[in-house]
């Protein structure tokens, strides 16, 4: 069977968040199955030379928006899943995928609409049989394919509800969107188009990163305004638990750490903690090392660390800070950066994360949404024991320490600061007694988070459809 699998980013060659994460792992583990093409742009920042990302000598030609289009093809090879390139000077030249930080491009309804007609055009030719979408970016190729190429059965996947890909309704002419198709029962939305409803209502079957978040979608709380679009659409679909690649997180073989650990080896986890700890100007290693890695914007719960920061401070811990976002979150973690206990690291650093994870005792994630998350995931196979807001992916995979249930970590009673010290407080009283708390970490360690388990339940669903 062919099948692509579409997404705006992916590791190694684009990464913003966790969608980078998931179009590098799945569809490796999907291609074990069975061919699988993954397709990106190929932005100006991919390294051309780098990933061994060669021109296919051909192109795709297509009309919409009254004018012809002309989009380039290349590939590189990958680990089973081969990667499609697309190039065009409108999608791709740009130093940012989407807009500068804390912004976006005012034409990316244009540029991503392009790479929609694209990859309709490509699977068209190739035949494809299924398609494989993601987000919003990706998702105008659902009613594109359902139009010009209805043999293939198209999966939709939501991985974060609160972006839509909503713009002015003047611009569906632009964009190749039928008027037909700007209707209440598919991509209007008060006035406007909306291209993640569009996706939804033309896909066969829509999934999103965890059996917890399929359900919160469905409420008006977490629904962003498609709970009852949603609830229409219940019967196609389905939650299915994100993963990671365990061969690229492996605290065993990671080469990103001064020393590699098992569960039977935790004491060179102590030492990597050591390292850090000295060269990040931080003191007495017999203190709990606390790590915040994600974007500083309001949905991973950077407002609420900001404002337990100086409480937390009082406590006898360490605590680091990964991430880049909003400059109200930067400000304040940098206004703090070198104060006892407290070092901020601004940006994103891919081998400075996977240090974190080894180094840290606790991860905290005070998420007010969570469609899934990785880094929870990530944590507990290097040993860190969770400390999170259990609403979506984290409800399914952290459990509170005892319950026996794959994931136990600390689970806040409320989305706030108060709570957010109070369960520090009780991840501080763990750590105290070092037996159960080094039997939580191995037993964490042991879980099966794995892309592998992720890949099988979307190859039960992927049959279900052909």
């Amino acid at each position: 069977m062919k099948r692509l699998f579409v997404s705006a980013e992916a590791w190694p060659y684009v990464k913003t968040g966790g969608l980078g994460d998931m179009a590098h792992a799945l569809p490796e583990a999907l291609a074990k199955n069975g061919p699988i093409t993954r397709v990106l742009p190929l932005y100006a920042s991919i390294d051309r030379q780098k990933h061994g990302i060669e021109p296919l000598g051909r192109s795709l030609r297509f009309c919409f928006g009254n004018r012809e289009w002309e989009v380039s093809l290349f590939s590189a090879e990958g680990n089973g899943a081969d990667t499609l390139f697309l190039y065009h000077p409108l999608l791709c030249d740009r130093p940012h995928p989407y807009g500068p930080p804390g912004g976006d491009y005012e034409d990316n309804d244009l540029r991503f609409s392009l790479f929609c007609h694209a990859v309709a055009a490509y699977a068209k030719a190739q035949k494809t049989e299924l398609v494989h979408l993601n987000d919003w970016h990706t998702a105008l190729a659902a009613p594109l394919l359902k139009r010009d190429y209805p043999a293939a059965k198209v999966v939709y996947t939501i991985h974060n509800l609160a972006y839509q890909g909503i713009f002015p309704i003047e611009t569906a002419g632009r964009c190749g969107i039928e008027p037909a198709w700007v209707e209440m029962e598919t991509m209007e939305f008060y006035g406007q188009v909306n291209w993640m409803k569009g996706g939804i209502a033309f896909a066969d079957a829509v999934t999103t990163v965890s059996p917890a978040y399929a359900a919160e979608i469905q409420t008006p709380a977490y629904g962003c305004g498609l709970d009852g679009f949603l609830r229409k659409h219940a019967g196609k679909l389905h939650g299915i638990l994100n993963g990671i690649d365990t061969r690229f997180f492996n605290p065993a073989a990671d080469p990103a750490l001064p020393y590699r650990y098992t569960p039977k080896s935790l004491a060179n986890k102590r030492r990597v903690k050591k390292r850090f700890l000295t060269e990040a100007g931080l003191n007495d290693d017999r203190r709990p090392l606390f790590v915040f890695i994600g974007r500083l914007v309001e949905q991973k719960g950077a407002d609420l660390l900001a404002e337990a920061l100086d409480a937390l401070l009082k406590r006898p811990l360490n605590l680091a800070v990964l991430g880049e976002g909003e400059a109200r979150y930067q400000e304040a973690f940098a206004a703090r950066n070198g104060l006892p206990g407290f070092r901020f690291f601004a940006g994103y650093d891919e081998a400075l994360s996977h240090r974190l994870y080894a180094a840290s005792d606790f991860l905290l994630m005070p998420s007010r949404f969570e469609p899934c998350g990785l880094n929870q995931m990530i944590a507990m196979r290097y040993g860190a024991v969770p400390v999170v807001n259990p609403v979506g992916g984290l409800a399914d995979t952290v459990h509170p320490v005892g319950a026996q249930r794959c994931g136990e970590g600390i689970r806040m009673e409320s989305p706030d600061a108060t709570s957010l010290i109070q369960s520090v407080d009780t991840a501080l009283a763990l750590y105290g007694r070092s037996r159960r708390y080094n039997a939580v970490r191995r037993f964490d360690m042991a879980c099966d988070f794995s892309i592998e388990r992720c890949a099988r339940a979307y190859e039960t669903l992927y049959g279900s459809l052909t």
